[in-house]
């Protein structure tokens, strides 16, 4: 599935306080486990994470994490981005305790993955994931 860069969904999904989308909404978005960070689905997800769509943004990422090997740089990366739209969601769902949790479980891997290479994961270096890491803590909306 192509869509234009401007899609996004009607709204950002918050449990209890707005509709959920409909089932299916992101299957057609593949990915090539070869060429992760050229796929539509990494980059729609990285976007939502950075304009607020923190539910939508852990849909899209799942099924890479699910489907990268264990244990790698890459997985943790993937495990600490959909912590980090956990936090994200839950920080909009006023729910405090579970901010500080998931900011330190999504903080642990991204750390653990970033350190013993010092390089770009999966297009990402440091300085992109923490720019990540304010949009989703720090997103108003």
């Amino acid at each position: 599935m192509t869509l234009p860069p401007a899609w996004r969904p009607p709204h950002a999904y918050v449990p209890g306080q707005t509709p959920r989308h409909a089932d299916g909404l992101f299957d057609g978005f593949g990915f090539d486990i070869d060429d992760i960070k050229g796929s539509d689905r990494w980059g729609l997800a990285l976007t939502f994470i950075r304009e607020g769509y923190f539910w939508e943004a852990h849909e899209l990422l799942e099924p890479i994490w699910m489907a990268l090997p264990a244990p790698s740089a890459e997985r943790r990366v993937v495990q600490g981005l959909i912590q980090l739209a956990n936090a994200g969601l839950k920080r909009r769902m006023k729910r405090d305790r579970a901010v500080a949790r998931l900011e330190a479980i999504g903080r642990d891997l991204l750390n653990d993955a970033n350190a013993p290479r010092g390089k770009a994961i999966l297009g990402l270096n440091d300085s992109e994931i923490e720019a990540l890491w304010r949009s989703a803590i720090h997103n108003p909306t």
